[in-house]
């Protein structure tokens, strides 16, 4: 399986931004991703006041690449960039080795347990 990174920096900026994109994960981009032709899996992860990311794992190398050209040619306009006033300081490719799912299988859900 194949991934794809894509990191903004929260460095400097103050906790209601993460506030926003947890919003924006919760009432836009989790219903935009899921059911997605060619992804198998989308996390969200934040770092308060370090970083937010998107991590993506796709079905096919030709899955992935045409995401990651489409992002690169928009990621200044990204939703992500728009809230947090930069584009990505990372757009990562990445091979997946293994998958293992525990007992307590992850739901999907927009927000979880804290």
């Amino acid at each position: 399986m194949i991934g794809l990174s894509v990191r903004w920096s929260l460095e400097g900026l103050p906790d209601s931004v993460a506030e926003e994109l947890a919003a924006y994960v919760e009432t836009t981009s989790h219903a935009r991703f899921t059911g997605m032709s060619g992804l198998r899996q989308k996390v969200w992860r934040m770092r308060r006041g370090e970083w937010f990311e998107g991590t993506y794992v796709f079905a096919t190398l030709a899955d992935r690449e045409a995401f990651q050209a489409e992002f690169e040619a928009t990621m200044a306009d990204a939703p992500g960039s728009r809230i947090v006033g930069a584009p990505p300081v990372l757009v990562e490719p990445w091979e997946l080795v293994a998958v293992a799912e525990g007992w307590d299988a992850l739901t999907p859900t927009a927000r979880g347990e804290r």
